[in-house]
């Protein structure tokens, strides 16, 4: 009969398959080119928009926007054009948003900032999944790189959501009013995963149409890439253990 004496290093092979691959995870959450650090910076740019209020705020959550974008296409290997026109709208973000800032309006250029964040917000998603989609393999990067996809969509139709509430002549949650950034990412992202609390409601259109859009996208999103990549995914550590 075989025992652990027998066999003294297979009972410490799950441990050490473990640690690498903690190891491994926070390597990519560290990497200058990982998409690890893209999810960092997008965690980071939601908790200041959440956050932050008075006059400084739009200003640093643009910055914020900035870094997350410019670090989301970058890692995606976005093409020239596509980085050319990112650019261009970063330049125009900043430009109105320290404008607004020191001219000490807010409702006009506040709008336009995020009229072009959430154009941003949409292009950098549409550019990770072009870049994971072509991968050889379904590694951490893969995983990664879908789960940054999915929550810059629920950004940007934040954004969309908020300056949709702005542009219109009536609130965008009628008798809620237009509510603040922090009310539209939660309901961005409650309508993302079909949570629906129901706590705010899109009075009319556009907004109902663009709530039932995501709702739809971030089903089909789950279930078609990030269900599949799950299913695909086997960390290189589990591959080369020893089935039996």
């Amino acid at each position: 009969m075989s025992t652990a004496t027998d066999h003294p290093g297979r009972d410490e092979r799950p441990t050490q398959t473990s640690a690498t691959a903690g190891r491994r995870f926070v390597a990519h959450m560290r990497a200058a080119d990982s998409y690890g650090l893209v999810l960092i910076f997008i965690v980071a740019s939601y908790a200041l928009a959440v956050s932050l209020h008075g006059a400084e705020a739009p200003s640093v959550v643009l910055f914020a926007q900035i870094l997350t974008v410019w670090f989301a296409l970058r890692t995606s290997k976005a093409k020239r054009g596509v980085l050319l026109l990112a650019g261009t709208l970063l330049l125009a973000a900043a430009v109105v948003g320290i404008i607004g800032l020191f001219a000490g309006t807010e409702r006009h250029p506040l709008t336009f900032v995020f009229v072009v964040s959430c154009l941003l917000y949409t292009i950098a998603p549409i550019s990770i999944v072009r870049h994971i989609a072509f991968r050889q393999a379904v590694d951490e990067e893969t995983m990664l790189g879908a789960i940054c996809a999915y929550l810059l969509i629920g950004m940007a139709f934040a954004f969309m959501y908020y300056a949709t509430g702005a542009l219109q002549a009536v609130p965008f949650f009628g008798s809620n009013g237009n509510g603040s950034i922090s009310q539209y990412l939660f309901f961005s992202f409650t309508t993302l995963s079909t949570t629906g609390y129901g706590n705010l409601v899109p009075a009319g259109q556009p907004g109902q149409s663009l709530a039932v859009s995501e709702m739809i996208l971030g089903q089909l999103f789950l279930i078609t890439a990030v269900g599949k990549i799950v299913t695909a995914w086997r960390p290189r550590a589990w591959k080369s253990d020893d089935p039996r």
